[in-house]
């Protein structure tokens, strides 16, 4: 990307730290299955070893897919330890093949597996859409790759909230407006019959399992949960 090849593209944080990619970050794309986002590069070592901090790897081999980052940030904290590139299974080199090893988690869930205990973390990183400077130079490039970042932020927003859509009568309208959490304010219409109103928010995916029962206790009826596909604040 760096050498102008290609106009854009979807990469990690810590590939471009890794890379000293000389490009520009045009918009974070926070996702994962875990509902997360972010991952953490850490150093780990076997849940019995005798090192505790990272200082204690002095002279010690270290395993790991991004090689340039553990350098440089071992290198800064005065420590000189043997970095190597991992090939295959990282988790499994310890402590047979290696001391340690600086990998990519994001809950801790695999390392903790595989009897690994983390002792240190370097960076965090998430996805990122990524530009060639001398796209980013193209008025017209740039503006399609803006387009590009709002589309894909808008589908990501999307899969953290659902519409809500539900009947309520004049008697019961406040009650319900005071549960009911909105990205600024539910829309609410006047409904054929007299003294009824139809209400309609975006809530966070989260809330509605809690938030469906206590409506229909504030006097909210005929309610519909429904998905997105974009969400642009």
């Amino acid at each position: 990307m760096h050498e102008g090849v290609l106009d854009g593209g979807i990469t990690g944080y810590d590939q471009i730290v890794e890379n000293e990619a000389d490009v520009v970050e045009v918009a974070d794309l926070i996702y994962s299955k875990q509902g997360l986002g972010k991952v953490r590069l850490v150093i780990a070592v076997h849940k019995d070893s005798p090192y505790q901090t990272v200082e204690d790897l002095n002279g010690k081999r270290i395993a790991t897919e991004l090689p340039n980052i553990v350098r440089k940030f071992l290198q800064a904290r005065g420590i000189n330890a043997h970095v190597e590139y991992s090939w295959g299974s990282t988790e499994a080199k310890v402590p047979e093949l290696v001391d340690a090893i600086a990998d990519l988690t994001e809950t801790g869930a695999t390392l903790l597996a595989n009897n690994l205990r983390i002792i240190e973390t370097i960076l965090e990183s998430n996805a990122k859409l990524i530009a060639s400077k001398q796209a980013w130079a193209d008025e017209w490039k740039r503006n399609k790759l803006i387009q590009i970042a709002v589309m894909l932020q808008g589908a990501l927003l999307a899969q953290q909230k659902v519409g809500i859509k539900l009947n309520v009568n004049s008697e019961n309208l406040n009650r319900v407006l005071s549960i009911l959490p909105a990205m600024r304010q539910p829309t609410i219409s006047r409904l054929a019959e007299e003294g009824w109103y139809a209400v309609e928010a975006i809530v966070d995916e989260h809330l509605v399992r809690n938030l469906i029962p206590r409506l229909k206790q504030a006097g909210a009826c005929d309610i519909v949960e429904y998905p997105l596909n974009k969400v642009v604040p």
